[in-house]
């Protein structure tokens, strides 16, 4: 099953940097909405060692013809060597919010 509608995800280490991205994906019509949530602990590991860290989470609801061109912009505008991007497909939910997503992922 191909969904039409997607989450793409990314953290970052600021609430600041967080709302930075968040506002940047839906000026450049890549994302319709996205909110902020944190701040959440991540634990991983990085350059051997591991680490514990706050971080925030981006959740940007977009349509999948879009979801290529908003990892590259996320990937272009975050400010980590190595950014979580995560795409999740949306396989239900409102129909008005769903068609509402793919309009606002189109020029103006």
């Amino acid at each position: 099953m191909v969904s039409k509608h997607l989450l793409v995800s990314t953290t970052t280490d600021s609430e600041a940097a967080a709302r930075e991205l968040a506002a940047k994906a839906v000026e450049a019509r890549l994302g319709a909405c996205a909110q902020v949530v944190g701040p959440i602990t991540s634990v991983y590991r990085w350059e051997g060692s591991v680490h514990t860290d706050p971080e925030w989470r981006v959740e940007i609801k977009t349509a999948d013809d879009k979801a290529e061109e908003l990892v590259e912009h996320i990937k272009r505008h975050h400010t980590y060597d190595v950014p979580e991007i995560i795409t999740t497909p949306i396989v239900g939910g409102s129909a008005d919010y769903l068609s509402w997503v793919v309009e606002e992922t189109r020029p103006a």
